[in-house]
């Protein structure tokens, strides 16, 4: 288990003090498949650097397995490198290097016997899809093939943590998926607690049980990402979720009644639902905005409507809705608010 603790990092720059993280509490369990998400500035990377001590936290605590990192010399850091591996956008490959002597690379750092260096190193790329390829260089593999090969490497020295930062944000779509499959199968055979760091709400929501909002250094939501995805709280999290939501906050009467709807796999892909509101309860509503998916019968992202009428109305309309199973019903806080003072 890893335990950060009131984790804050500064940094002095030309242009003044930088707070890049700010008392950042997390647990993250073993076996976890835990996602760090925010947009860039948001402290992913320094925090991801903190977890393996490559940079070291100006205030507060690393725990793994109740065992302080701060607290260790230079020889037990290395070996905790050895247990906490990471792999990242760049690929990292020695180009110079075939992709079995690239995998190869790190058992040969901790003296490894050749011979047991490169069975283990086959058994890896056999892992990961590419037996065929070690005798290639990294010149002569596509950017998934590359990663794969980066992944095989850093499963060399049997870690306990795999930490991935943006390990997806230079390939595409496809590609993405098949290593985030990889991932997750590697998370599931061998029992390898894996931290996401990533910008795309889409990797999270993929592979990853677990989710931490970061913006500006601290964390603003944290919990299961079925939750997270279908009741966002803070502001930056909704902007993540769905990051066209706000364009419909413009549209609409000035202090009209607004209510945003969000789908987590509803049975509700194929019903009318507003029509049978507009029946059932006369309230016939408008779409502000909407960004939804159907994945078999089930319906995935979110609608903002705005509800004619009083108050009465929008209490009937939020309550109808609410009926809907695996809908969650938020009243926009800006016109509570409005309806408060009034």
């Amino acid at each position: 288990m890893i335990e950060l603790r009131n984790l804050s990092k500064n940094f002095v720059t030309s242009d003044g003090p930088v707070d890049a993280l700010r008392h950042v509490n997390l647990t993250i369990r073993d076996g976890d498949i835990y996602g760090i998400i925010g947009m860039s500035g948001a402290g992913k990377s320094t925090l991801v650097r903190c977890i393996n001590m490559l940079e070291r936290p100006t205030e507060g605590t690393v725990l793994m397995d109740g065992r302080d990192l701060g607290s260790l010399n230079k020889k037990e850091l290395r070996e905790v490198r050895r247990r906490v591996t990471m792999i990242f956008q760049g690929f990292n490959l020695l180009m110079q290097r075939t992709c079995l002597k690239n995998v190869m690379l790190p058992l040969e750092l901790s003296h490894t016997p050749r011979a047991d260096a490169e069975k283990r190193a086959r058994e890896l790329l056999a892992l990961v899809g590419l037996p065929d390829k070690a005798g290639a260089y990294p010149a002569q593999l596509s950017g998934g093939q590359q990663q794969r090969v980066a992944i095989a490497r850093a499963l060399a020295t049997d870690p306990k943590v795999l930490l991935c930062d943006e390990a997806t944000s230079a390939l595409d779509p496809k590609t993405t998926h098949a290593i985030l499959e990889l991932v997750r199968d590697i998370n599931r055979k061998l029992g390898i607690t894996v931290i996401v760091i990533t910008h795309q709400m889409s990797v999270v929501q993929e592979i990853c049980n677990r989710v931490a909002i970061l913006e500006h250094g601290a964390v603003v939501e944290e919990g299961e990402v079925s939750e997270v995805f279908s009741n966002p709280k803070a502001e930056a999290t909704r902007n993540l979720v769905y990051p066209d939501m706000a364009d419909g906050a413009a549209l609409g009467e000035p202090g009209g009644q607004r209510v945003r709807i969000i789908f987590n796999g509803a049975l509700a892909a194929k019903t009318p639902l507003l029509a049978r509101m507009a029946m059932e309860c006369g309230i016939a509503a408008s779409i502000l905005s909407a960004s939804t998916r159907s994945v078999g019968e089930r319906a995935y992202g979110y609608m903002l409507l705005e509800i004619p009428g009083g108050p009465d109305d929008l209490a009937r309309a939020v309550n109808f809705l609410r009926q809907t199973p695996d809908v969650t019903v938020q009243v926009e806080v800006e016109y509570a608010a409005k309806e408060a003072h009034a």
